[in-house]
């Protein structure tokens, strides 16, 4: 990169659980507390947002596709995601991301996140750049 990144990396403390659910279009309708620790932003500001806010950049949108693919099929999606937090910087995660149905039969989507160790982020840092560019992360 040509200029020095300036982010800052929140590490996931190993009891943290990050946990949201979305609507079918990925419009967030609940996020627990730690979710909102950890970005930075209020349960107010994340409720009727699209869930993609807090997409980084390095992300490659063929992840996100593989993901609505995997989990519109019913079954459940697994990856390293790095996140971007309301003041710049990022966080790692590993994510499982799988559909449900609400009460009154309409679908949505639970995503429940966990702390990756070093290795799972490193491997993930290195399937992407292979996708996308070693320029990337």
């Amino acid at each position: 990169r040509d200029t020095i990144d300036m982010e800052i990396e929140i590490e996931l403390s190993k009891d943290t659980i990050i946990v949201t659910q979305t609507n079918e279009k990925g419009i967030i309708e609940f996020a627990n507390e730690d979710f909102c620790k950890i970005s930075g932003y209020t349960l107010s500001e994340l409720v009727g947002n699209p869930h993609n806010m807090i997409r980084h950049k390095d992300m490659p949108k063929w992840a996100f596709e593989d993901l609505w693919k995997t989990i519109k099929s019913g079954r459940m999606w697994k990856g390293i995601v790095k996140n971007r937090t309301k003041n710049g910087g990022y966080y790692w995660v590993k994510a499982n991301v799988y559909s449900s149905k609400n009460s009154d039969g309409s679908l949505r989507y639970i995503s429940a996140r966990v702390k990756p160790t070093r290795d799972e982020i490193n491997k993930a840092i290195l399937a992407y750049q292979n996708i996308v560019g070693k320029n990337a992360f």
